[in-house]
């Protein structure tokens, strides 16, 4: 009975060992591109981990009033830069010198959303903000984006019906 288990564990270990060197060889080429032996899926495990990147966001973005909520500005328009496409901005002023926002930018592929908060000041008809912004959250080609300490600026144009433009620049990983 001893030598059968000692058999079955050698020869276990002899496969397991075999199973090994496949699967190393498939990583380094060595079997051909249609072998399977080596794929995480053809054992039941998901993708490999990839390494994240990290890029620069540099986005401008145009704006125009859609509607008002008592002191939230409503706003859609385009922005330029790293992730061009649609974006909305809404733009609540908490007191006469803060303001909060949520931005969301829909370049192609998905969508990239962002929250920030920072200081307010009035000079006549136009108001200027400045803070910091993070990136929580993104679908699609951004599903794995994030991001904090982004800068985040702007104007409102009250003489062209509150108009926005907003600069968010920052890095951000995927």
């Amino acid at each position: 009975m001893i030598s059968r288990l000692a058999k079955l564990s050698g020869a276990l270990a002899i496969i397991a060992l075999c199973f090994g060197v496949s699967i190393a060889a498939s990583s380094f080429g060595a079997l051909p591109a249609d072998s399977r032996a080596g794929d995480p899926s053809a054992l039941g495990v998901g993708p490999l981990a990839r390494e994240a990147r990290t890029i620069e966001l540099n986005e401008t973005g145009h704006l125009q009033l859609t509607s008002k909520h008592n002191f939230t500005l409503n706003e859609k328009g385009s922005a330029s830069g790293t992730a061009a496409g649609t974006i909305y901005v809404h733009l609540t002023a908490v007191s006469s010198s803060r303001v909060t926002a949520e931005v969301n930018i829909y370049p192609r592929g998905g969508s990239i959303t962002g929250n920030g908060s920072g200081s307010y000041r009035r000079s006549g008809t136009i108001a200027e903000f400045s803070g910091s912004m993070s990136i929580g959250r993104g679908t699609g080609s951004y599903a794995r984006i994030h991001g904090s300490g982004l800068s985040f600026s702007g104007t409102i144009a009250e003489s062209d019906r509150d108009a926005i433009t907003v600069h968010v620049s920052g890095r951000v990983s995927d």
